[in-house]
């Protein structure tokens, strides 16, 4: 029962869930080995399965990631599918969340090579804050907050921005300083656990609580979100965040290499493990 836990040659930052997971799947009898996806060398054909982990510097290189996923799923089982991989990548599909009524962040979709004003796009949005990221990012990469006061200052470094890539706009959620941004994680079939994490821009250190109880409304939102998926998915993330009438909204859907927490929550470590385990021994 040989898997694949995959990752990159350089990680943007640590991965608590690695070790405990490899530990854990040996434990339960797999092979693991901890595979990084851009190194030319590994040889994916050798495991049975290939689980999406801490490949956290695909946004810089998103068509060679995707050219990957591409070759993975064609030598072995890749956990989560390819399908589901190409549709979260870039979170355009906020939109589509939108579209089927699942409530989400407020967001303001930038193409590439567009050219709007900062402050205008604030101004017109009635946002006195907002954060700016890409629309291909893990790990904060590129993600930065902009006020009113100093966005016709940061229109430079917003313009570069979109100059590289495909940028999104989104209002500042003050929710994130109190209730916080809520991480719900969904393992094989179910939510397991939440925790809180503080508001976090490009270069900082991710600051997380201890496991948490999920709330009745955000689980209800989160299910929403994950539905139409939930029967491909290994495992996924549901970001959380209250507006300021206090109603939950989808900041993102992490369905690629979310971190899971398990650290923090052993029984949701115990369910991924089996819930892998069963995939390796159905062959």
């Amino acid at each position: 029962m040989r898997v694949a836990l995959a990752t990159c040659v350089r990680k943007p930052e640590p991965d608590p869930d690695e070790e405990l997971l490899a530990q854990a799947l040996a434990r339960a009898g797999a092979r693991p080995r901890v595979l990084a996806w851009d190194d030319p060398g590994a040889r994916w054909d050798e495991v049975e399965l290939c689980v999406l982990r801490s490949t956290w510097n695909y946004p810089r290189r998103p068509g060679a990631f995707l050219a990957w996923v591409d070759r993975v799923a064609a030598a072995t089982r890749l956990c989560n599918p390819r399908e589901v991989v190409r549709w979260n990548l870039h979170k355009g599909y906020l939109r589509e969340l939108a579209d089927r009524g699942v409530p989400v962040v407020e967001t303001a979709h930038v193409p590439r090579g567009a050219a709007p004003g900062l402050a205008r796009l604030l101004a017109e949005r009635g946002w006195t804050e907002a954060v700016v990221k890409p629309a291909v990012s893990a790990a904060s990469f590129g993600t930065w907050r902009v006020g009113q006061v100093d966005a016709e200052a940061q229109q430079g470094r917003f313009a570069a921005d979109v100059a590289a890539r495909d940028t999104m706009v989104q209002p500042y959620m003050r929710a994130v300083e109190g209730h916080g941004e809520r991480a719900l994680v969904w393992i094989d079939g179910a939510l397991t656990h939440a925790i809180r994490k503080q508001p976090r821009f490009f270069g900082e250190d991710e600051e997380v609580s201890a496991a948490l109880e999920i709330a009745a409304d955000e689980r209800a939102v989160a299910e929403a979100a994950l539905a139409p998926l939930a029967d491909a998915l290994l495992y996924a993330r549901v970001d959380v965040v209250r507006d300021d009438l206090g109603a939950p909204r989808v900041m993102e859907l992490e369905l690629i290499e979310p971190s899971l927490y398990l650290l923090q929550h052993p029984p949701a470590l115990a369910r991924l493990v089996a819930a892998i385990v069963r995939r390796l021994r159905a062959g």
